[in-house]
């Protein structure tokens, strides 16, 4: 017993000689929603503060891309965990973050091991949460490998390797649900003379992509209230005292695939400018939990980047991921950013891999970027295709720097906006970036969704708008009267009953369906089930974006509708509400919204016929700027600050987000402290 106490002791011995940071001068102030106001002399001791709070509050799902990071994911999640591991391991985040470490700054680096050493004094004190033993202590390299790792599945990496191994190489994105929003007016476009700014993100709602909020001051300079993922050491989105800024993803060219010219006697032999070369061979140990020995797999490499042997060939992959570990950096400076020229040098950085960003700040500066870490590629090849992986001009070492990205600023027509829609719709006629202009050889989305269609027929009624017309907009539940989604579904509302009589009632409900799709809304359960089962088949179908759906196969899908609220209602004439439900915990309450409302909600099958959101809105903060003094907050999140369900805080913003309300919010310290409902240091 004492011999593995001393071992214990040992383990923690690297943690206690480098710790720096004194948990008495971090103070945490919970509000009366339980989110944490960190409060702290330097940067690095509000991220000390943050990673306690946050722990606090979800330590098991910061574990997740930390166990990523430190290949051990198997450990906790078995197989599933396992493949984790194994694409860290083909994709080399120990050797990309070894080989770029020295480019991050010192008041970053600082900031980062603030971060661990709080998470690390954590996981001491609190043993028993802790998911794979010999987890911790986690150093600032490993979390930043976990980043790169959520980085790269952000990039695509992920779905490019199943899709290879499975034969279908090119990769569908479109029929991944989700989706964002952001838009912003400057004063010309509002009438109490404030900018406004919309952060509207539709993540999922739970697991290591859901949004945590904190509020993060220091005496350094560092003032913001935002989100960010479990083991984010900043925020990734929010507003500060002089400006905010909110994401959506974008889907311009993040990877490239290359088949490779494999030797016909030699399978590790590849041809590479007109000579053959020998592929990497390396071994990846893989630790399996309850499997008592470790398994070993391959892992190949060549010039391009990882290799996978799929059914129809051997292909590498590149992205813009593999040679960055400064996002979580940019989006520091960014946090601290003062003025729009501090945010655009910070953007410059362009180590965040994608995301479009819509910016406004006190000075009424409106500002658009579909953002990328986009390579320089020669214009002689097909991008978007499988490219020929044995010559060194398709090889792209460098990247295009931020000017050459599409960008608007401050647009004359007052407004800017991005709905996951097209760059080159991203502001008022004439104001547009041309898709002429551009380098075709970025990939650059060039369609509308829903959410874009709808945002510009709400705006153009407004010469002017207030606040409540902002909300209006923000919270609108209507689809365009002519539907935009990547499958053509408009033959659905073109039917004739006659020709289907055994489907009927519900073609009937889906033609007098007005496209509104409130929680009572009598008709839009119909077509939330039909687009859920069209949009599954169309991605096991390999269907395409622009794709239009016949009458039979709209007649088949409002078919098994009928069939599923037969079987699980006894009657078609249910509400969206009645089948559609937010759940947390033993509350199960009916939820507004379809994929591609303005006001977006995602949906899987949940139990007893019921569909659980599972996607959509999430984080939200309303943000209006005044010409003089801090900026007007209003957020909210899905559920609460907590993930014990034992909390008051799991699910106590439920009521306000299905009622599409806010809570008020305040960067003032002073505000903030005589407000709280508790003030202690970590560890108290």
């Amino acid at each position: 017993m004492m011999y593995r106490f001393c071992i214990g002791i040992l383990a923690w011995l690297p943690l206690l000689v480098v710790a720096q940071i004194d948990p008495q001068r971090v103070t945490i102030a919970r509000d009366t929603w339980g989110v944490p106001h960190i409060f702290a002399a330097t940067d690095a001791e509000v991220a000390y503060g943050l990673a306690w709070a946050h722990a606090e509050d979800d330590f098991k799902t910061i574990q997740l891309p930390l166990l990523a990071g430190k290949q051990m994911l198997g450990r906790h999640l078995g197989a599933d965990g396992a493949a984790a591991d194994y694409v860290a391991g083909l994709i080399r985040v120990r050797a990309v973050v070894e080989a770029h470490y020295a480019e991050l700054s010192p008041a970053f680096v600082a900031v980062m091991e603030g971060y661990v050493q709080g998470l690390n004094d954590y996981a001491r004190t609190h043993p028993k949460e802790v998911l794979v033993s010999q987890a911790f202590p986690v150093t600032v390299k490993e979390a930043l490998r976990g980043a790169l790792f959520s980085i790269a599945v952000f990039s695509g990496v992920d779905g490019a390797i199943r899709d290879i191994l499975s034969g279908k190489v090119e990769t569908i994105p479109d029929f991944q649900p989700g989706g964002s929003n952001t838009f912003a007016f400057s004063r010309t476009k509002t009438t109490d003379g404030k900018t406004y700014l919309n952060i509207n993100s539709h993540q999922p709602l739970e697991g290591p992509v859901a949004w945590y909020e904190a509020h993060l001051c220091s005496e350094e300079g560092w003032n913001i209230l935002g989100a960010l993922f479990p083991g984010g050491a900043t925020a990734f989105l929010g507003v500060n005292e002089h400006l905010g800024w909110a994401h959506t993803v974008n889907n311009h060219d993040k990877m490239d695939v290359y088949e490779l010219a494999i030797h016909p006697r030699h399978k590790n032999q590849y041809r590479y400018n007109g000579e053959w070369r020998e592929l990497e061979v390396n071994r990846i140990p893989l630790k399996i939990k309850r499997l008592p020995f470790k398994i070993h797999k391959k892992a190949l490499a060549c010039e391009y980047g990882p290799v996978i042997r799929g059914k129809n060939g051997t292909f590498a992959l590149r992205f813009a991921a593999m040679y960055e570990i400064r996002a979580t950096e940019q989006w520091y400076r960014m946090n601290k950013a003062r003025s729009f020229s501090e945010f655009y040098d910070a953007m410059r950085m362009t180590a965040i891999p994608g995301f479009n960003t819509v910016y406004a700040d006190r000075q009424d500066t409106l500002f658009y970027i579909s953002n990328g870490k986009i390579p320089l590629r020669d214009p002689a090849f097909d991008w978007q295709a499988t490219l020929p992986g044995d010559t060194a001009a398709t090889r792209w070492t460098a990247f295009h720097p931020v000017e050459d990205l599409p960008q608007v600023l401050d647009p004359p027509c007052g407004y800017v906006y991005n709905t996951n829609n097209s760059p080159y719709r991203a502001t008022g006629d004439p104001d547009n970036v041309v898709a002429a202009e551009m380098d075709p050889t970025m990939g650059i989305e060039t369609y509308a969704n829903n959410r874009s269609i709808r945002f510009e027929t709400l705006v153009a009624q407004y010469p002017r708008l207030s606040y409540e017309d902002f909300k209006r907009i923000k919270y609108d539940l209507r689809l365009p009267d002519s539907l935009a989604y990547p499958l053509d579904v408009n033959a659905l509302f073109r039917l004739d009953p006659a020709q289907y009589p055994d489907i009927r009632p519900v073609i009937e409900k889906i033609q007098r369906w007005d496209h509104d799709t409130h929680a009572d809304n009598p008709d839009a359960a119909v077509f939330m089930l039909f687009y859920n089962y069209i949009r599954s088949e169309a991605s096991q179908k390999g269907a395409v974006r622009g794709q239009v759906l016949t009458a039979d196969a709209c007649a088949e899908g409002l078919r098994h509708v009928q069939q599923h609220l037969i079987k699980y209602f006894g009657t078609v004439d249910v509400t969206l509400g009645e089948v559609q439900k937010l759940v947390r915990g033993d509350q199960v309450l009916p939820a507004y919204g379809v994929g591609d409302v303005i006001a977006a909600m995602y949906s899987e099958p949940y139990q007893k016929g019921l569909y659980r959101v599972q996607q959509g809105e999430s984080y939200i903060s309303l943000v209006r700027f005044p010409a003089e003094g801090l900026p007007e907050i209003e957020t909210i999140n899905c559920y609460g600050a907590s993930n014990h369900p034992d909390s008051p805080h799991y699910a106590d913003q439920m009521p306000l987000y299905l009622s599409q309300r806010t809570k008020p919010m305040t960067l003032d310290k002073t505000t903030v402290l005589a407000q709280a409902r508790r003030i202690y240091h970590p560890g108290e």
